[in-house]
C-alpha cells in the first residue's frame, strides 16, 4: 500500500447507503415530533434497545472472534455465516450513530463511548482486505464482497468526519480564549500552547490515522488533514493581522496602505519562524508517529505553501516603486528574513530545506538591493534641492535636518544590518570617492561607511553653495555655522555615525566650524574695532577732537546696524549662541571700555557727550544678548 502523501488523490465515492445514513439518524427525531403516541411506542422500542446494547456488544465481540478464525485460514475458503450476522450487527450499530451539532451534520460516534467504533473500523477493514485478496476472482461472492465494502466505505466516512472535526477543535479552542475577559490583556500567552490540542485528542488523531491508512483511505486521511491545518494556520495568521494579498494587489496599493501591512507580516514571519513551523512539525510527527516518512512530507507540504506565500508578499514589496522614506521598512522584511533563516534547516527535509532555503536568499536579496538604492536615491534627494531663497535668519536648511535626521535613524537602529546589506548585496564599488586628505583611509573603511561619508559630503557641497545666496558675508557665514553646528552635534549624539566617519573628519569638521566663527567675526565686528582704532587721533601729542567725534559717531552708527540686522538672525543652537556672544562680548567690550575711558574726558560734558557718547558698556553687553534670537527688536534703554 502507497502511503505517500504527495501522490495526487481523490475521496471515494460513498454509496447509497452511506449518503442516507444522515437522514436514517434525524428520522427518528422527526418521527417524534411528528406523532406523539409514534414517538411513545419508538421511545419503547430504544429502551428495549439500549436493553439489549450489552448483547449486542457482547455478540459483535464473540462474532468477531468467529471471524478471526476464519481470517487466519482454520475455517479453509468457505466464508461462515457469522459473517452476514456479524455486518448485520455492525448496520445496526453504525445507525445508531447521533448526529452531534459541532459535526456539521457528519454521524460521528461518542467520544465518551468505549472504543467500540474504533475496534469496529479495523475490523472492517481487516475483512474487506482478506476477501478482497481471496475471493477477487470468485464471482459468486460478488455480492458479500460488495455488502462488505459499502459497509467499510460507511464506518470509513464516519472515521474520517471524525477526523475532520477533531482537527478543527483546535479553532473552537481559539475562539472560545478569544471570548474570554483575559483574552485581549496578553494574546503572546496563547501563542505557546499552539495548536492547542489536548493530550487525549491528540492520541485519538494518532489511532484515527493509522486506521485511515491501515484501512486503504490514506490519501482522505491526508487531504482532511491538509486542508484542515492550512485553514487554521491562515486563520491564526488573520488574528495576528496577516492576510493573503495577490501581487496584482500590493502593486496597486498606495504607499501608506502598503506600509501598514509591513508590521503584520514582520510578526506573523517571526510567529511562524518561532513557534508555529516548530509546532506543527511536532503535531505532524505525533499524529503520524507510525510513518516518519509521512510526517515529514505532509509538514513540508502544508508548511511550503505558507512559506511562500509569506515569500510573495515580501517580493511583491520588493518591486514597489522606490522612495527613500521606504528604506527602513524594507530593512525590517531583511532583517526578519535574515534573523529566522535557521528555522528551515531544523525543521524540512533536506531537498524542502534547500529550496526555501534558495527561494529565502533569493528574496532577500532582492530587499537588500533595493535597500541600497532607496539609501543611495538620498543622494538625488540632495542633488535635487535646487531652491534658489536663503533660508531666513541663517538658520539650519531643512534638507540638512531631513538628512542629518535621516542619516541618524538609520545608523543608531540599522547600522549593523545597513553594513550587511552594502557587503553582501552591492552589485558595484562606489564611485570614485573625491575626498580630502583622509581619503587615504576610505580603503579601511565598510562600503556603507564609504557611502554614508560621501552624501555627508555631498550636502556640505550643497550647503556651501547655497551660503552664497546670501549677499551679506557674515551671513553666509552664520549659516554655514548653524548647517556645520548641526551636523557635529548630530554625529556627536550618535556612535555609529562617528564611528563610520572616523575622528579625523570629525576634528575636520569642527575645525571648519571654528572657522567659519573667525570669519563672521572678521566681517563684522573687526570692521567695528576700526573705529576706535587711534591712529589719527593724536596729531603733536593733542587729540584732534573732529577726528574723534567722527570715530564715535561711526562706532555708533556701524554698532546699530549691526543690532538691527543680526537680531533677526538665526543661532538656534543655544550652546553656539551663548559662546558666540561672549566670544564677541570678549572682543568689542575691553575695546570700547579702553576707548572710552581714554578719550571720552576730551568732549565737553553735557550735549557732546550725549551726542558723541551713545553707549556706555553695559549697554553694549546687552544689546549682545539680544542679537541672534531670530526677531527684531528695539535698542534696550541707555544705562546712565
Amino acid at each position: 500500500m502507497n502511503h505517500n502523501p504527495d501522490k495526487s488523490s481523490s475521496f471515494k465515492s460513498r454509496d447509497h447507503d452511506h449518503k442516507n445514513s444522515v437522514p436514517r439518524a434525524e428520522s427518528l427525531k422527526s418521527s417524534k415530533e411528528k406523532d406523539p403516541a409514534a414517538a411513545d411506542k419508538n421511545e419503547t422500542n430504544e429502551q428495549g434497545g439500549e436493553a439489549k446494547e450489552a448483547e449486542i456488544k457482547y455478540t459483535l465481540e464473540k462474532a468477531w472472534e468467529d471471524i478471526q478464525h476464519f481470517l487466519s485460514g482454520e475455517e479453509g475458503l468457505e466464508i461462515p455465516d457469522i459473517i452476514d450476522k456479524y455486518l448485520d450487527l455492525v448496520e445496526h450499530k453504525v445507525s445508531r450513530l447521533e448526529v452531534p451539532e459541532k459535526s456539521k451534520g457528519c454521524p460521528v460516534p461518542d467520544p465518551e463511548d468505549d472504543g467500540w467504533f474504533h475496534k469496529v473500523v479495523e475490523q472492517m477493514s481487516k475483512l474487506h482486505r482478506h476477501v478482497s485478496t481471496v475471493f477477487k476472482s470468485d464471482s459468486s461472492r460478488g455480492p458479500l464482497i460488495n455488502r462488505i465494502g459499502r459497509i467499510h466505505q460507511r464506518v470509513m466516512s464516519y472515521l474520517e468526519d471524525e477526523f475532520r472535526v477533531l482537527l478543527e477543535e483546535s479553532r473552537t479552542v481559539e475562539a472560545a480564549a478569544d471570548q474570554s475577559p483575559d483574552a485581549g490583556q496578553d494574546q503572546a500567552k496563547e501563542e505557546p500552547n499552539f495548536p492547542g490540542y489536548s493530550k487525549q485528542v491528540l492520541a485519538t488523531l494518532n489511532k484515527i490515522s493509522k486506521l485511515m491508512i491501515s484501512g486503504g483511505y490514506e490519501f482522505e486521511c491526508y487531504e482532511v488533514y491538509m486542508v484542515t491545518r492550512r485553514n487554521t494556520i491562515e486563520e491564526t495568521l488573520n488574528k495576528l493581522g496577516f492576510e493573503k494579498i495577490s501581487l496584482d494587489d500590493i502593486q496597486r496599493m498606495q504607499w501608506e496602505a502598503m506600509e501598514r501591512e509591513i508590521p503584520p507580516w514582520v510578526r506573523a514571519f517571526k510567529e511562524c519562524a518561532n513557534i508555529y513551523f516548530s509546532a506543527e512539525h511536532k503535531l505532524a510527527q505525533t499524529i503520524f508517529s507510525d510513518n516518519p516518512s509521512v510526517a515529514k512530507s505532509l509538514f513540508a507540504n502544508l508548511i511550503r505553501v505558507l512559506f511562500l506565500q509569506l515569500l510573495n508578499f515580501a517580493e511583491a514589496i520588493a518591486l514597489s516603486k522606490r522612495s527613500t522614506e521606504k528604506l527602513f521598512k524594507f530593512l525590517d522584511i531583511y532583517e526578519t528574513l535574515q534573523d529566522h533563516s535557521s528555522a528551515i534547516d531544523s525543521l524540512f527535509p533536506e531537498e524542502c530545506a534547500k529550496e526555501l532555503k534558495a527561494e529565502l536568499t533569493a528574496t532577500r536579496s532582492k530587499i537588500g538591493e533595493t535597500a541600497i538604492c532607496i539609501f543611495c536615491d538620498l543622494e538625488n534627494s540632495i542633488k535635487s534641492d535646487t531652491g534658489r531663497t536663503p533660508v531666513p535668519g541663517g538658520a539650519v536648511h531643512p534638507l540638512t535636518r531631513y538628512t542629518m535626521n535621516y542619516l541618524k535613524y538609520a545608523c543608531d537602529e540599522y547600522k549593523d544590518t545597513l553594513e550587511q546589506v552594502f557587503k553582501e548585496h552591492s552589485t558595484s564599488k562606489p564611485r570614485d570617492y573625491q575626498g580630502n586628505s583622509q581619503s587615504n583611509n576610505d580603503e579601511n573603511q565598510s562600503p556603507f561607511s564609504r557611502h554614508l561619508i560621501k552624501i555627508m559630503d555631498l550636502l556640505d557641497s550643497i550647503l556651501e553653495a547655497k551660503s552664497k545666496l546670501y549677499k551679506d558675508v557674515a551671513l553666509s557665514n552664520i549659516f554655514m555655522m548653524n548647517n556645520g553646528r548641526y551636523i557635529l552635534q548630530k554625529i556627536k549624539g550618535s556612535p555609529e555615525i562617528h564611528q563610520a566617519m572616523g575622528d579625523d573628519r570629525y576634528k575636520k569638521r569642527s575645525y571648519e566650524l571654528r572657522n567659519y566663527h573667525q570669519s563672521y567675526k572678521r566681517e563684522t565686528w573687526m570692521k567695528l574695532l576700526d573705529c576706535l582704532n587711534m591712529e589719527g587721533l593724536n596729531v603733536n601729542g593733542k587729540v584732534v577732537k573732529p577726528a574723534l567725534k567722527e570715530r564715535f559717531k561711526s562706532f555708533n552708527a556701524m554698532f546699530e546696524e549691526i543690532h538691527r540686522t543680526q537680531s533677526s538672525w538665526v543661532v538656534s543652537d543655544k550652546q553656539m549662541q551663548s559662546e558666540l556672544r561672549v566670544s564677541i562680548a570678549g572682543v568689542i567690550i575691553p575695546a570700547y571700555r579702553s576707548f572710552l575711558g581714554r578719550f571720552s574726558g576730551y568732549l565737553t560734558p553735557g550735549r557732546q557727550t550725549e551726542k558723541y557718547i551713545k553707549f556706555q558698556p553695559e549697554d553694549i553687553e546687552a544689546y549682545i544678548e539680544g542679537l541672534f534670537d531670530g526677531s527684531t527688536s528695539s535698542m534696550p534703554r541707555r544705562k546712565t
